[in-house]
């Protein structure tokens, strides 16, 4: 009787609405609060972030939704040499459980570089053109494409110490005064979780998210790339006695490695405006396409550049 009467009691109290039965944590309450994202949420306000797909945009994309922030990720195809698939990069950002889209601005980048080239841009003493361009293409397409999308924060990966995040602000500043601009890796408290990239690796693997770095014997620089060129920087080229030949041209190939035959090209201008290559009449994306071709296998427009790093390129 003892027996049935403890077993009805405790049945009893586990059925009572006294009970409390413990309850998992929202992960949002593990996380310490930002100030600025918690603004972002108390404001309503959704934030479109530029993503690559690397271990950045996942760290970023995962962490703000995961502190409860309305995000969608965004990516600009600008015709990347040294991506195979730009629509590899929405795979890759699928397991952080966000959207992301991809915004076809190759004709853009095109008409980009017509401009430079019309108006003999140049900066530094030979300095390539090629990133410059490709930041203020890829904010001006991504900042539409998000407004479309109903986002009302622009969110960058930029590092707090480099061109890109003058640029990416600048540029949505200008065109936009009023949209907001979110640079992750000035945020006190994302630098504090996010020193460095181990803290960003075990973050995702802890959320069942791999990331796999590229090895850096295999490659030991730093490399950005649109169809108007390839910039590498950092590492091992930051040392002047490294030779600029441990690159890989990507776009063509060394001039030791060019054909030894002469190759004629004609070029049509009209206002400042090619629109003739060979005889064949062609669109400026086009043109940019063949004209890389063209110099790529005859190892033209390889130079090598000492960077000042004063910041506004």
């Amino acid at each position: 009787f003892r027996a049935a009467l403890y077993r009805w009691v405790v049945a009893q109290a586990f059925a009572s609405p006294c009970f409390i039965a413990p309850v998992a944590m929202p992960e949002s309450a593990t996380l310490k609060k930002s100030a600025i994202l918690q603004s972002y949420i108390d404001n309503g306000d959704v934030v479109g972030i530029c993503v690559s797909g690397g271990l950045d945009s996942k760290t970023v994309a995962l962490r703000l939704r995961l502190a409860g922030v309305k995000v969608k990720c965004f990516t600009a195809d600008i015709g990347q040499p040294d991506e195979d698939d730009i629509n590899d990069v929405v795979k890759k950002m699928s397991p952080c459980g966000v959207e992301t889209i991809v915004v076809d601005l190759k004709d853009e980048i095109a008409e980009g570089a017509f401009e430079a080239i019309a108006c003999h841009a140049s900066y530094d003493g030979g300095y390539w053109q090629s990133t410059g361009i490709g930041r203020f293409v890829t904010a001006r397409g991504l900042l539409q494409a998000m407004k479309k999308h109903g986002c009302t924060v622009l969110s960058h990966g930029a590092t707090g110490r480099g061109n890109d995040q003058v640029r990416f602000e600048r540029y949505v500043n200008v065109m936009d005064p009023n949209f907001k601009v979110y640079a992750p890796w000035r945020d006190p408290v994302l630098l504090e979780e996010f020193p460095g990239r181990t803290q960003m690796l075990e973050f995702l693997q802890k959320h069942g998210i791999g990331h796999s770095i590229v090895s850096q014997a295999k490659k030991r620089y730093s490399t950005d790339a649109n169809i108007c060129g390839l910039s590498n920087e950092a590492e091992d080229l930051e040392s002047l006695e490294t030779p600029m030949t441990i690159v890989n041209p990507v776009m063509g190939v060394w001039p030791k490695d060019a054909p030894n035959a002469q190759e004629e090209v004609t070029l049509r201008f009209e206002q400042g405006r090619c629109i003739a290559v060979n005889g064949k009449a062609l669109k400026p994306l086009q043109v940019l396409q063949l004209c890389n071709q063209i110099g790529g296998r005859n190892g033209l427009g390889i130079s090598q550049a000492l960077e000042n790093r004063i910041l506004g390129t």
